[in-house]
């Protein structure tokens, strides 16, 4: 769509009763991505945000619990008086109000229904859209039914009963799709386009695959090649559009087919669930397409290293020994709250400082290199922050006066994009070619201020402030290959065509 020449907005509906994602578990529900305007959303905010290179807002995160606590707080305000309070029309219509809040700015706007079909969260949000097309038009309200295939291995047999029942179920409230996406594992054929059409009573060229790829931005030319596109145009009366994938696809290729790669230890603290780190392992590749290089991730455990620190085992000498094992060529240490496993993650910061390996760290580590720094260069024993030990007699990293004067917890985070200002001559503005950036945050804690001074006194630079000079945004090591971090979130900017700075150079150093 975007490819055309149209505009586009995207909007994620999640039944869960959250408010937002802010509260919910990395271990089952992935990474917490935050917008521009400060709004913890689901993970889907930054797939769309990477592929329509689109800066989305807290609009485009509807949840259960945002919508009836909007309702709530109506009703409690008298805007319901008289009347009883349903969800047949206030809640439906609260969610088709937050559908339509920004639509009219736009051609195209896609709105994703998360959950399964028949399951009682997805229930009114079903209904919503259900009424949504009767208020707008059939020709203004598309349906995109996506649903899995199933392959039983033993006998290479395809199964379309999954879809079968939900189209069934979609027709009870009242919804009948216009395109079927495919979810599977190998193509479809003929026979089995023919019955899904067939039973789901749609055209057989609107029954669309969606196989494996080889990488996720291949997806939008497989599509394109169904003629998914044409078919989204000629409903909606756009048929003079044409979609041009050339220069994505010309990126995309360059993810599988590039000749050097690059090995990165990710030293991780939810190791249960990768999608915890999905921006950054986005990140990661748009710099690899930016380098001409593939990407190969190392998951490192951090509680691994946490365990040898525990025994009185070297993590230096054990560190040294992966690498000689498997090849390194860089170490990234992504964000994460609270102290567990932190010792592990501050002896691998000393590793990365005193091997030359290429290090970003990003949030919270950022305040673990400093720590680091703290204790073993600048002879501040027991060095911690306040979020790990407030009895520690060095609190480098603390509340700021203002933070602790707020007694709701939730109101000390620091949530938005926030500028910052580069030293001219510090590897940061280097990398990002100016010295005034913006860069989104989420945390908690700041490099204490008192501290500033003494720990400057070495290679460490304090390379970005906040405009009022307060907060460390950016430090860096002087006389190594690659040791840069930020406060900030950069992983949340970055695009396949237009990567992030910070991972474009880091991974630059990797290679080099």
């Amino acid at each position: 769509m975007k490819s055309s020449g149209l505009s586009v907005w995207m909007v994620k509906l999640d039944p869960y009763l959250q408010v937002d994602a802010g509260t919910m578990s990395p271990y089952e529900h992935g990474e917490v991505f935050v917008t521009e305007d400060g709004a913890e959303t689901d993970l889907d905010i930054g797939n769309y945000e990477r592929f329509t290179n689109e800066n989305f807002t807290k609009d485009s995160n509807v949840t259960t619990g945002k919508v009836y606590l909007n309702v709530i707080t109506k009703e409690r305000r008298w805007d319901f008086l008289w009347k009883t309070v349903q969800i047949i029309p206030h809640v439906t219509n609260e969610i088709k109000d937050n559908i339509l809040l920004t639509a009219e700015n736009y051609d195209i706007t896609i709105v994703e229904v998360w959950w399964t079909v028949g399951d009682i969260e997805s229930q009114p949000f079903l209904e919503s859209i259900r009424q949504l097309k009767g208020d707008l038009g059939d020709g203004n309200v598309m349906f995109i039914h996506v649903a899995p295939l199933l392959h039983l291995s033993y006998s290479w047999e395809v199964k379309t009963k999954l879809i079968q029942y939900s189209v069934i179920k979609l027709r009870e409230v009242g919804i009948l799709p216009d395109v079927i996406v495919c979810r599977s594992e190998r193509s479809l054929s003929e026979k089995v386009r023919s019955k899904i059409s067939m039973s789901c009573w749609v055209p057989v060229s609107h029954v669309i695959e969606a196989v494996n790829a080889k990488t996720i931005y291949d997806v939008p030319e497989k599509f394109r090649e169904q003629s998914l596109d044409t078919t989204i145009f000629e409903f909606f009366w756009y048929s003079e559009n044409k979609s041009d994938l050339k220069n994505w696809n010309n990126l995309a290729s360059k993810i599988v087919n590039a000749q050097q790669e690059v090995t990165v230890w990710i030293i991780w603290k939810y190791v249960e669930f990768e999608d915890t780190y999905k921006s950054i392992s986005e990140a990661l590749i748009h710099a690899g397409v930016a380098n001409d290089v593939k990407i190969n991730i190392e998951w490192i455990c951090s509680d691994t290293l946490e365990k040898h620190v525990n025994q009185g085992v070297s993590v230096h000498d054990i560190l040294q020994w992966l690498c000689k094992k498997n090849h390194i060529d860089g170490i990234l240490i992504p964000g994460g709250f609270w102290e567990r496993w932190v010792e592990g993650k501050i002896k691998a910061v000393e590793f990365a400082r005193e091997s030359g390996v290429p290090f970003l760290w990003i949030c919270l580590w950022m305040q673990v290199a400093v720590i680091e720094y703290a204790r073993n260069i600048c002879g501040l024993k027991g060095a911690n922050s306040v979020e790990f030990d407030s009895a520690s007699k060095y609190k480098v990293i603390d509340l700021m006066a203002e933070q602790k004067a707020i007694k709701k917890k939730w109101w000390t985070m620091r949530l938005w994009a926030y500028d910052a200002i580069l030293k001219p001559w510090s590897i940061s503005a280097k990398l990002y070619g100016t010295t005034n950036i913006s860069e989104r945050h989420r945390h908690r804690y700041e490099v204490n201020i008192e501290y500033h001074d003494d720990l400057q006194k070495g290679d460490l630079v304090f390379s970005g402030l906040s405009p009022n000079k307060k907060l460390v945004e950016f430090i860096e090591l002087n006389n190594h290959p690659f040791f840069v971090g930020t406060q900030g979130h950069p992983e949340f900017k970055s695009r396949i065509d237009t990567p992030h700075p910070l991972f474009k150079w880091f991974v630059k150093a990797c290679k080099k």
